[in-house]
This record gives C-alpha cells, structure tokens and sequence, in this order.
C-alpha cells in the first residue's frame, strides 16, 4: 500500500473498540510511525478523557507525541503536545449564551417532534459546543459507541411508524430551520442513533490539524489518508459523521472505512476495505518504514 505521510482517524471503533476497551495494541501501531515522522491525528467526536483514559501522552515518548496531534469534540478542540503534554492550540467554544441557544435549539427539536409527529427523544446537554438527541432512546448501545448495523433499518421504521415520511432530510431541515431562528448557523450530523446539532464538525478538527501539520511541514494533501468506520449513507446524500474529514481541504487525501456494514452507500471517494479495528490497525503497521 502507498506509504503516507499524515494519517488522520476516528478513535471509537476505528483503533479502538470502545472507550474502556484496552488502547495497547493501537498505541503499539501508532508508535514505529510516530518514530519516522509521520503525522497521526485523532478526529473523533469524544474529548481527551476519553482518549486512552485521558492518558494518551503516557503512552508515547516526548520526542514521537512532537508527531502527534487530537481533534476533538466535532470540532471543538484541537490538540497539540509540547514537553509531553497535551495543550489546545485552536477551539472553537462559543460564549454561554451561544451555547444555550445551542441548548434552546435542540429543546425546541424536542418539542416539535413529540408535538407533531408523538416522537420521543433524550438529550445530553453536557457537550462543549454541541447537543446530542437520542433518536431511539430504547436502543442501548452499551460500550460501543459506533453505529450499528442494525439501526438503521430500526430508526427508518420508528420514523416511518410515526409518519415523519421526510426521513432525517427532515430533522436536517428542522435542525436548520430552528437554528436561524435564534440567528444560528447550526451543523446537524446523524448517526442513526443521535442527531448531533452544534456549530463545528470533524470538518473543523480535519482542517485546522491539516494546516498545523503544512505550517511545519512540506506534507501534501495527496500524502495524508483518512480512516473511519462511520461514513455510511444514512439516507439519500447523507453520510456518517466521519465523512466530514472531507472538505475542499483534504479531498486530494484516501478515504478509507473500516466498517463491517456492508448494506449501505457511502460517499463515491471512500474505498471500503473492512475489518474493523484490526483492519486499521493493521494498515498502521504496513506503514512502517
């Protein structure tokens, strides 16, 4: 396989399988590449607590975490490490009384799908700049926190049984509709389970650590891959949230999804080469020079 010179990838089911699962194997993948120069990004939508326990820079040496960057929150937080420590160089946190139009905009989401359509929702407030709503508050995903494959067919007939006939084009829609009425730009993402509605995405954390990355660096954007398990099309035109690594700053990169769902499209720029975490990591150790 071509060798790369940056490689940018989700955390939960992508190097690892969950949160709590053990981080061993994908810290020992990570390390040879670091040794060589190659730049390695984590985008995912979690925060640092939750990368390796919060604990990602014990794992690597002073001079391989210089090689090392995180994005995260969807966009919120962007990580660089000086002396072995992690610091934010970039976020993007809006002020409280954005954050709680952020809030009032989800709440409002809430009301109008029980209201109209009798549908029921959670939501977890406690992101920095984003909300989650639960679409299927009766479907536990335990530790794994990434789509599973059958939820989608779940969540296409709850909304089905409750006559939302514009699928997630339709909470789409109504995330953007409600956001402008509080004079918000809102960037909803779906993963069958939760609408995430916030002002950022991991088109936010891809940018911004690509253009770290070219500040000290000659890395090319034809010299970076992406890898994810969550570029699946949820619907007509909408895919996962690690489809949003894509932007017109990255697009020359290779996209690569490592999910084991078969069913469904994804985006016409993602080669899908399967094999869950150990898929990834064992493209990580090809890459060794």
């Amino acid at each position: 396989m071509k060798k790369y010179k940056a490689v940018f990838f989700d955390w939960d089911g992508t190097a690892v399988m969950s949160r709590k699962a053990p981080v061993e194997e994908a810290v020992k993948a990570m390390g040879p590449l670091l040794d060589t120069g190659v730049r390695l990004a984590v985008i995912s939508g979690t925060t640092i607590e939750n990368i390796a326990g919060g604990r990602i820079e014990a794992y690597f040496t002073e001079k391989q975490l210089e090689n090392l960057y995180l994005g995260l929150g969807r966009g919120a937080y962007n990580y660089a490490f000086k002396e072995g420590k992690p610091y934010c160089f970039q976020d993007r946190i809006p002020e409280e009384e954005t954050l709680l139009d952020i809030h009032r905009i989800c709440f409002d989401i809430h009301l109008e799908l029980k209201e109209r359509y009798g549908f029921d929702t959670d939501i977890v407030f406690s992101r920095p700049n984003y909300c989650k709503i639960d679409l299927m508050v009766g479907n536990g995903r335990g530790d794994n926190l990434f789509l599973q494959e059958s939820e989608l067919e779940l969540l296409k007939k709850s909304m089905a049984e409750h006559g939302m006939d514009g699928g997630l084009k339709l909470l789409m829609e109504l995330a953007e509709r409600i956001g402008k009425k509080y004079g918000i730009v809102v960037v909803p993402t779906c993963d069958a389970k939760y609408l995430e509605v916030g002002i950022s995405s991991k088109s936010d954390n891809a940018d911004v650590i690509f253009g770290r990355i070219q500040e000290e660096t000659e890395i090319k954007p034809e010299e970076c891959a992406y890898w994810g398990d969550e570029y699946v099309g949820i619907e007509d035109g909408i895919f996962g949230s690690d489809s949003f690594m894509h932007t017109p700053v990255t697009a020359a990169g290779d996209f690569f999804d490592v999910s084991e769902i078969r069913s469904e499209a994804r985006p016409d720029w993602v080669r899908v080469v399967g094999g869950g975490v150990e898929g990834f990591l064992e493209f990580l150790r090809g890459q060794r020079r």
